[in-house]
């Protein structure tokens, strides 16, 4: 009986040799492919016709079990448990906006699937024309590809939604109608209609303080302006690369907190004192911490091999 081997022998055997490898992922593909007999004649191999296996091939002994062959020679078997291809399919993202919406939603449901998706975004189909256009290069997809698309949309004009769902040879997911409609219902009220996530962004006050608070943060990153601290609402205190700009700016962009921050040197730390510029906002202040090895790998990638870096 022939002797089995790992999967990971089979990977090194084939390193260097792609060409083998793909012909052989391609034999895997189907697992319950036919059973081949195969009769072990000295050291040799010869199939069920008596005819001497030569070349390099790639021959399956039973369900899951592969041999590699060089010259009729047994060079390596495997037995692979559980073999399933990937499944792949282009994905669409169209919407009468940026499509950020689409994308982010539609990627949260593909990540439940194991396929090996190709995304495309279609952005701006705002009226007639583009949406036929669009319906056409989807259907494409179906001509050369052989099976029908994916296609998240947040469309909301009802002209162009009704394109793309008489036209497309796709699976077509409505993102925004498989929720505005119960909600509707729920409400007792008409949704808007709105084009966008940020319709009249221009009046949003939450908008305008995000960008208010991320100039102010911007302005008061690593303390490199004393002016107008008293109207922050957050002082951040750390050691340098402890990760004082990234999190003023999250707290800016996300929760439009105004967020000044503020270096400790080895000269505050000498003193056993907090800089006297911070010293009337005390209530405002919240130290930042870090593992001492990861700022020593950090501050490496920025100044390899010197005194700053260093643990000691």
């Amino acid at each position: 009986m022939l002797g089995l081997r790992s999967e990971h022998l089979l990977d090194q055997y084939c390193r260097g040799q792609h060409r083998l490898l793909e012909q052989l992922q391609e034999r895997l593909v189907a697992v319950h492919a036919r059973q081949m007999q195969i009769e072990e004649k000295g050291a040799q191999l010869y199939d069920a016709r008596g005819q001497m296996i030569s070349s390099v091939a790639q021959v399956r002994l039973s369900d899951g079990v592969v041999a590699l062959l060089q010259d009729g020679r047994l060079q390596l078997e495997v037995r692979f448990m559980s073999i399933q291809p990937s499944i792949q399919r282009t994905i669409y993202f169209v919407s009468d906006g940026t499509g950020i919406t689409a994308e982010t939603l539609g990627h949260a449901i593909l990540a439940q699937f194991d396929i090996t998706p190709r995304y495309v975004r279609l952005p701006f189909i705002d009226n007639r024309e583009k949406a036929e256009h669009a319906v056409i290069k989807i259907n494409q997809s179906v001509d050369t590809e052989g099976q029908r698309p994916i296609v998240f949309t947040t469309v909301i004009d009802k002209e162009v939604l009704a394109v793309l769902r008489q036209g497309c040879q796709a699976l077509l997911l409505d993102l925004i109608s498989t929720f505005a409609s119960p909600m509707e219902q729920e409400l007792g009220i008409k949704p808007l209609d709105r084009v966008g996530r940020f319709s009249d962004i221009s009046h949003d006050s939450v908008y305008q303080n995000r960008i208010e608070a991320i100039n102010f943060s911007l302005a008061h990153d690593d303390g490199q302006s004393h002016k107008d601290l008293e109207q922050s609402e957050v002082i951040l205190i750390g050691v340098s690369r402890s990760g004082k700009t990234p999190t003023s700016l999250y707290l800016a962009m996300q929760h439009g907190i105004k967020v000044s921050n503020y270096p400790l040197i080895p000269e505050d730390f000498g003193r056993n004192e907090l800089p006297p510029a911070l010293l009337p906002y005390k209530d405002k202040l919240f130290g930042l911490t870090i593992d001492p090895e990861r700022l020593a790998q950090i501050r490496h990638e920025r100044r390899p091999d010197s005194h700053y870096a260093s643990l000691n």
